[in-house]
């Protein structure tokens, strides 16, 4: 494959073609006229093609010109400027990168967000639902959410937001449950489950006596297709109720009455022991802490 046009040549063609100018070209880029045309005479050498025509005062392209123009904005200037851009973004200094379960995202912290945002204005968080994302810094992660402790070096676990099992169902269902007996219930609604349910710490195994009549009507992999289905009215499901926080406090769910409620693994909020890399993390990690605090006041 031939060598190809070292960057500095093809930026000071792509000046002159745009400017329709070498003089032009030299002022944009800093340079003087008599390097701009050395640039392009060994950019044409290494090509074997003649790039520009001179007319007048000014020069035009020739049809090789037109070509490796066409190229050279579209593909490399666009996608270095993309990437640029790109940088620009995690060079941000409220930059604070958050990873946690979608549900809890969306369903606890994402109603936080404007608290947030008005007490530290300057903050540009970026959510990330990566749970492969397992270690604070070595992937330019900042707070980390679970419920299993990182047990990392250099890294402060925080027993932060208590969790429970409950029941819910959609109001729309409401009436017919409550017109009925709890031994009764499953003869009129089904149960929507995840997968993850069936483990030994999930509400099948935890509730096995009270769901054992129940008909499985649907399992999904996500918890917010879950949360969703049951909203929709399709039956009812045991949940983490920080996950449903936001259905719960909207009354897109309610919780069942006369069902059993079991204490889940408690959230945890991962950072850096010690001072974090930039004190606006520690802001949003204080943040987080004290309203886990007043939420369990």
């Amino acid at each position: 494959m031939a060598k190809l046009p070292s960057f500095k040549l093809l930026m000071g063609f792509e000046a002159a073609a745009r400017l329709g100018s070498f003089s032009r070209a030299a002022d944009e880029l800093c340079l003087s006229q008599s390097a701009i045309s050395h640039q392009i005479l060994q950019l044409e050498t290494q090509l074997a093609q003649p790039l520009f025509l001179r007319v007048g005062r000014g020069v035009e392209l020739t049809v090789a010109g037109e070509v490796l123009l066409r190229s050279v904005q579209q593909r490399s200037l666009s996608v270095l400027a993309g990437g640029l851009a790109q940088i620009d973004t995690y060079l941000d200094p409220g930059l604070v990168v958050i990873v946690a379960p979608a549900a809890l995202l969306q369903g606890w912290l994402q109603p936080q967000l404007a608290a947030l945002q008005a007490v530290i204005p300057e903050l540009c968080l970026v959510l990330s639902v990566d749970e492969s994302a397992r270690y604070i810094d070595e992937v330019d992660v900042d707070l980390l959410i679970s419920q299993r402790p990182l047990q990392q070096a250099g890294v402060q676990d925080h027993t932060w937001l208590s969790d429970e099992w409950v029941a819910v169902v959609s109001p729309q269902r409401m009436p017919e449950l409550q017109a009925r007996p709890v031994h009764l219930h499953h003869q009129v609604i089904g149960l929507i489950s995840l997968e993850v349910d069936f483990q030994n710490d999930g509400p099948s195994h935890q509730f096995r006596q009270q769901l054992a009549a129940f008909r499985r009507r649907r399992i999904y992999d996500d918890v917010r297709l879950q949360l969703d289905a049951v909203c929709r009215g399709d039956g009812m499901a045991y949940v983490l109720r920080r996950q449903a926080s936001e259905y719960l406090q909207t009354g897109q769910l309610l919780i069942l009455p006369d069902y059993p409620r079991l204490a889940a693994a408690p959230w945890i909020l991962s950072s850096v022991a010690g001072a974090p890399r930039a004190e606006i993390v520690r802001q949003v990690r204080d943040f987080l802490l004290q309203a886990g605090e007043l939420e369990a006041t």
